[in-house]
Parts: C-alpha cells; sequence; structure tokens
C-alpha cells in the first residue's frame, strides 16, 4: 500500500507534444488495495483544471490509506500533489506521507527553463533548498501517470522509456506493452492494454520486472488492475469507482 503511486507513476512515456485532450477536469479514479480477498486500502486520483504560477495547468491529487485491519495494524496517510503544464510537463510536486512511524514531506519545484528542480524539505526547515539537475523528459510520480493516458499510438510491442523523480531521486524506467487481455471487474469485463516496466529491483519491488499494470484498451487508458511483487509480499489495486472520464468505458457483463 505504502508504494501504490509508484505502481501507477511506473507507466510512463515520452510524447512531449500531446496535451490533455482526453483528460476530464473532476475526473476521479479510486482503487482498492487488496492482498486476496482482504482489502488493506484504497486510493484515488483526481484532476482539477487550475493554473500555475500565471500558466494553465492541471493539479492531480493522489489520496491513499490503509483501512481495517490494515489501518490498525500499520496505519498509512499519504498525499501526492502534482500541477503539471499543458505540454505535460511537471512543476511543481508534493510528497505527504504518514507510514506508521515514518513521516516525509517534500517539495519539488520544477524549471523546465533549465532542466533543474529545486527540492524542500518541509518536515526538516533547517535543511537548505537543494537544487538538483534534471533531463529535459522528467515526469514525477502522478504527472508520468497522465502522460500515459494521452498517448495516441499506444500499442502492443510499444518500448517507451522515461526519467522519473520519485521523492528525492531520479529513477530510469522502460514501459513495454505485452499484449491485450480481457480483465473482470466490478463494473463487468473490459478490453485492456497490458503493460509491463522494468523497474529497479531490491528496494521496493521483487523482481525487476515485478509490476504489471491493465489499462482500458481505449482513449482512456484509465487502469483497471495492476498487480505488483512486492519483497514483503503480492499486492493488487483494482478499479474500484470512476467519474466524469471523458470517454464512455466500454464493459461487458
Amino acid at each position: 500500500m505504502k508504494n501504490l503511486f509508484l505502481f501507477i507513476g511506473v507507466f510512463v512515456f515520452s510524447a512531449l507534444s500531446a496535451q490533455f485532450d482526453n483528460i476530464n477536469a473532476g475526473e476521479s479514479i479510486s482503487f482498492r488495495i487488496h492482498y486476496g480477498f482482504i482489502t488493506a486500502g484504497n486510493a484515488t486520483l483526481s484532476t482539477t483544471k487550475t493554473s500555475y504560477k500565471g500558466q494553465p495547468a492541471f493539479y492531480v491529487r493522489g489520496v491513499g490509506k490503509t483501512s481495517g485491519a490494515a489501518k490498525a495494524f500499520f496505519k498509512v496517510e499519504d498525499v501526492y500533489e502534482s500541477y503539471i503544464s499543458e505540454k505535460k510537463e511537471p512543476l511543481f510536486y508534493v510528497r505527504n506521507v504518514s507510514e506508521g512511524s515514518y513521516t516525509q514531506h517534500l517539495q519539488s519545484t520544477f524549471n523546465t527553463n533549465n532542466n533543474t528542480l529545486v527540492l524542500v524539505d518541509k518536515k526538516h526547515t533547517d535543511r537548505p533548498a537543494k537544487t538538483v539537475k534534471v533531463p529535459n523528459d522528467v515526469q514525477d510520480i502522478l504527472s508520468c501517470f497522465y502522460y500515459l493516458r494521452s498517448v495516441d499510438n499506444l500499442k502492443v510491442g510499444s518500448v517507451l522509456k522515461m526519467s522519473v523523480w520519485i521523492d528525492d531521486e531520479l529513477f530510469p524506467f522502460q514501459l513495454k506493452v505485452v499484449g491485450t487481455e480481457k480483465i473482470s471487474t466490478k463494473f463487468g469485463k473490459v478490453n485492456c492494454l497490458k503493460i509491463i516496466p522494468s523497474v529497479v529491483s531490491g528496494r521496493v519491488f521483487k523482481d525487476k520486472e515485478g509490476v504489471t499494470m491493465w489499462v482500458t484498451n481505449d482513449q482512456n487508458k484509465v487502469p483497471v488492475l495492476i498487480k505488483a511483487e512486492l519483497a514483503v509480499g503480492s499486492l493488487k489495486a483494482s478499479i474500484d469507482s470512476y467519474a466524469n472520464v471523458k470517454y464512455p468505458i466500454k464493459f461487458e457483463k
């Protein structure tokens, strides 16, 4: 649960000229996080059209929480926020998390003019701001998710690469679209693209390719199922609700 948004964020690609044509302001997607039949928590991604320092932007908010017995055992309350430009460039990214006894509150301000970001640790205010050089294709955890969903030619065989800023570190990712598959959901079956990213193993994931994601094979590209093989076991995130997506999703009963 504590790394749910990392699972979502690894599905990235480069399409710098893409716009938010297929994302509705006011869209909301919720996921049930579970180990087998046991619900461990929930997560929600929502979007708002706004502005950031005078330029049009999308504000994306991701919230993840444990629930039920899992909350009593290990309480998680994570909030991720991102302001994204119309060119799909991250502008401002926040990770504010509470996971058991661990807390972190980081803010990253991106400067696309000189390929840098400024990292501020809001928890440790005595620490000076840190300027970091980043590649021109950098994305944060949330912006890369919406980047993925704007690709027009995403298809079986596609191999896409991206640099993703996670917390206070840059990670390379490679994404592969390996097939199509019908996935059963609470709303019915839906045709999906099956996507596998290559990720850094050892720290979070059990294997280099320990994450699989299925997104609707349509213009929405809404994720309906995520499976992750972690060092501590297997976790799933399945779509639980959705609202204000731009195009109808064709579920089959």
